[in-house]
């Protein structure tokens, strides 16, 4: 599979999409043009700059991958500058494309919003981390049947879930949310935790993180499952029940982008020890089916994620798992309002 480091040269194949070379000097463009540089471009560059793929952002813009490479090319040659670092393995940001990146993720979906026909559909963009809420099932049919608009489900791997750069309108969020992040918040349910043990804990080998990547303890044990900690994962590998103040003596797996559970949960002197991270909810769950330790997650994952290498156990004593709806403090989408307004109305207590 070709990775993204194609050189733009022609396959010989007439996809039907402009790709973009088409820099608007000659005035026969039909893009909006400023200076060059298209619409299509700077949605070209967003995507790869997420990605870090020419393939898949190819992929999630539906055109053809020499296209998508040719189309940024002339976004940086209408830029004069370099925003991309290809190799045969991988595609990174340079400073130029970390700050054009930084500029645009939030401003570009609004833009492409505002440039949206009036007279079309209306589309409230539903973000989320990795799981939605069935509560969320009802709440948008209510909403889609009150207001006519239609929801499309955004899933991003932030803290934010796409909020924070523009990709979402409204968030469903886990956990609790930063003071300072500028959001208007409402509680939705709470959901009872559980624990996920491996199957087949790890031995004393060296460990290593999601991607292969090794994963320092941070007692400072280096990369190896400690014996102890092995031993004390083998023993509850076939409990049915555990109890929330047992998991500090085991060595805990935390998804430190998107994850609910952290060490600081437990009192200070009886917190589990981290074990390993993971960038996404993905990573997570294979860093736990490989043994790497034991994690937490809310009961809705043991529900919808079986894993051949995870048992998921009853916790007793957890603190449940605040589930919250979030929204710009200030310039929230119109829609976003009236979807709030919408579950404020059926998390009200009803009144006698």
């Amino acid at each position: 599979m070709n990775d993204g480091t194609s050189d733009g040269t022609s396959d010989g194949v007439d996809d039907g999409v402009d790709d973009g070379t088409n820099d608007g000097r000659d005035g026969g463009g039909s893009g909006l043009a400023l200076d060059g540089v298209e619409l299509r471009h700077l949605r070209g560059f967003l995507a790869v700059a997420e990605e870090r793929s020419f393939t898949h952002a190819a992929d999630r813009l539906r055109i053809g991958q020499p296209a998508l490479t040719r189309t940024v090319r002339a976004l940086e040659t209408a830029l004069g500058a370099r925003l991309l670092d290809r190799t045969t393995r991988r595609v990174e940001l340079t400073e130029a494309g970390r700050r054009l990146y930084d500029d645009l993720a939030p401003l570009l979906p609004r833009l492409a919003a505002a440039l949206r026909s009036p007279a079309g559909p209306a589309v409230l963009r539903l973000g989320f981390a990795s799981l939605l809420p069935a509560a969320c099932t009802a709440l948008t049919a209510d909403f889609e049947a009150a207001t006519g608009a239609g929801v499309r489900l955004v899933r991003r791997d932030s803290p934010l879930a796409g909020l924070e750069r523009g990709a979402s309108d409204v968030v469903v969020l886990r956990g609790d949310v930063p003071r300072d992040a500028g959001l208007r918040t409402l509680l939705l349910l709470h959901e009872p935790r559980v624990a996920a043990l491996p199957r087949t804990p790890a031995g004393t080998a060296g460990r290593t993180g999601p991607g292969g990547r090794a994963v320092p303890r941070t007692s400072g044990h280096g990369t190896g499952l400690a014996a102890a900690d092995a031993a004390a994962v083998r023993a509850v590998a076939r409990r049915r029940v555990l109890d929330w103040a047992e998991l500090a003596e085991l060595p805990l797996v935390v998804n430190t982008v998107t994850g609910s559970t952290r060490p600081e949960l437990w009192p200070e002197g009886r917190r589990p020890q981290l074990a390993c991270t993971a960038g996404n909810f993905d990573e997570w769950l294979e860093a736990v089916a490989a043994g790497h330790g034991v994690g937490v997650a809310p009961e809705t994952v043991a529900q919808r994620h079986t894993h051949p290498g995870i048992r998921y156990v009853r916790l007793k004593n957890a603190p449940p798992v605040p589930v919250h709806l979030a929204l710009p403090a200030r310039n929230a989408h119109p829609l976003a309002e009236r979807y709030a307004e919408l579950a404020a109305s059926r998390t009200r207590p009803a009144q006698p």
